[in-house]
Formats: C-alpha cells, structure tokens, sequence
C-alpha cells in the first residue's frame, strides 16, 4: 500500500544529516592521520656534552643530536656522510671549537646551510663565553698529532662552566622558539640549581686533597683542576696525540717522584701502556676517568659525568695518601 512505503522514506530523510556528518568526520580523521607530522627545530652539537646540556634545557621541545657519538674522541673525528644531511636540515648548530671539533668547519661547507655558517643566526660558538686557560695553547704538524687550538678546548669540565653554556643554549634555543621562552628559562634554572648543589658536593669530597699533585696522560684537566684545587704537574703527552717516547716517560717518572704525585688520570680511549709503566716505576695509581658524556657506562649525562669523576678521584687520592 501507498502509505506503508511513506514511514521508510521519512526515515531515510532523517538519516542522511547523521550519515553526512559521519563521512565529514572520517575524511576529517584521514585528514589528520596523513598531515605530516609538526617538525620538531633540529639543533646539531658537536659533541655529547653539549648534547647533554641542550637536552637539559629544551624540555624535550627540540630535536637534539650528537654528531661524535659517545666515547669516540672528537679531537680525531672523522664525520660520515649522513653527518651533511643533519648539518643541511639544522636550525641550529653548536660546538666546542677551540680545535677540539676543526672538522666542523668543512663539515659546514659541505651542507651549504647558510644559516649554520660562521656569523649565521644558527651557529654558536660556546668557547666565546667561558674564561679559558691556556690561551697561547700548544701546537703540532698536522701529521704528527692533533693541537688544541687558540686556547685549552675542556672547558666543559668546569661544572660552572656547564651552568654557562646553559645559558646560552637557552637563549639560543628562545630565539628559535620564542613562544616556549619560559618552559626554556623555567629548565635552565632548574638545571643550574641542579649543578649549584652537585658543585657544593663535589667540592666538599675534594676539598681534603686540594693541591694534591697528579698527572694526565692528555692535557684534558686543566679546568676541572682549577674548579677543585688540583695540582697538575706533568701531561704525559708532550704533544697532544703523539704517544710519549721513552726519555720523556723517563723524564715524567723522575717528576712525579720529586712531586710525591700518587694518581695518573688516564681515559678509556687512550693507549694504556705509557701510563701503566709509569705507576709501575713510581707506585702512582691509574684512574680511568670519562672526559665526557657517555664514556663510561656511568657518565650518562653532565650531572651524572661530574659526580663519576670526583668520586672515582676522591677514592684514588684518599688511598694514595
């Protein structure tokens, strides 16, 4: 019958809005699942100190990467290919400089990232806000070892340099990204209440060997033995990266006896035998210590490199008394 067929077609008209509104909001999802994703600002460091320190004051609002990845030694890097794609896609690229990361330089030239080139918005040069030490520096050939450069380049071993460095990064890192200026402050001011305390505490385990004598195999440790009182009197090493003869170990053995130095500093990628013969003729003690994040299981972050250090130095320093 006629009117039997009437309550259908109302209900098919009544549906159609709904079934509409359900197709708009399945393109809408579609839509959204196929956008591409927000990019995260890339921002480039040389090393995994610097790595470590960006993390700390970005609250996770940046792409962070390490070009040396850790427990290599940046001073003898040798970057890859894929280090010219991060280096072409970055916002911002910070370093070391001071020698210690030259490859930077060429690495630069090959992205061709105007903004990342010496002078751009995007390149910063830590060692420009630091007080450094050594500032005539050593020098050697190019093939006979690797040179510090216009000053010592270990400054981020200064824990109050670390709170520097912070912020500057965080200043760097607002101009990238204004609208995140107070996450960025509010994370530079916890990591420095972080350091200040980790500071007092390092300080009080050294303060019993200040002006202890001791001996480096690389010159790595001028800043965190001015920071701690700590009396550098040889550097095995008499040219950086040039393994010592046998008259200089002679000659390092001779001052460590008249110095009464007990402790050798040495670091997990350099060759052990110099430093080994060493505590073998004069009774010193070898201590392995990480010259940067990630070159000890232990040191995996800033904070977390300090506080390894000055306990594994405290040790030493107390049983070789």
């Amino acid at each position: 019958m006629p009117g039997a067929e009437k309550p259908l077609a109302i209900g098919a008209a009544a549906d159609e809005p709904l079934r509409l509104r359900i197709r708009v909001a399945v393109v809408a999802v579609f839509a959204l699942l196929l956008a591409p994703a927000r990019a995260e600002p890339l921002v480039v460091a040389t090393t995994p100190d610097l790595r470590s320190i960006a993390e700390a004051v970005s609250e996770g609002r940046f792409r962070i990467e390490s070009l040396v990845p850790p427990g290599a030694d940046p001073e003898a890097f040798e970057p890859r290919p894929s280090h010219i794609g991060l280096v072409r896609d970055a916002a911002l690229v910070v370093r070391v400089g001071l020698g210690h990361d030259e490859w930077l330089d060429r690495l630069l030239k090959q992205a061709a990232n105007p903004r990342v080139q010496r002078g751009g918005a995007g390149y910063l040069d830590l060692s420009a806000d630091v007080a450094l030490v050594e500032v005539q520096g050593r020098s050697v050939e190019h093939r006979s070892g690797h040179a510090h450069g216009s000053a010592n380049p270990h400054y981020w071993l200064d824990p109050a340099n670390a709170e520097i460095i912070s912020a500057h990064l965080a200043e760097a890192l607002t101009r990238l990204a204004p609208q995140e200026g107070e996450t960025i402050a509010a994370a530079q001011a916890r990591f420095a209440a972080d350091l200040k305390a980790g500071i007092a505490r390092w300080t009080a385990a050294l303060e019993p060997h200040q002006g202890a004598p001791i001996v480096a195999y690389h010159n790595t440790w001028p800043y965190f033995a001015r920071r701690f009182r700590l009396n550098i009197v040889e550097v095995i090493e008499a040219k950086e990266g040039v393994p010592p003869s046998a008259a200089r170990l002679t000659t390092v053995a001779s001052r460590m006896r008249e110095a009464k130095a007990r402790v050798i500093l040495h670091e997990p990628s350099q060759p052990m035998e110099a430093s080994r013969f060493l505590a073998e003729r004069t009774g010193a003690r070898v201590v392995t210590l990480a010259p940067s994040v990630g070159a000890a299981p232990e040191a995996k972050d800033v904070l977390a490199l300090f506080h390894h250090n000055v306990t594994l130095l405290a040790q030493a320093l107390a049983e070789g008394r």
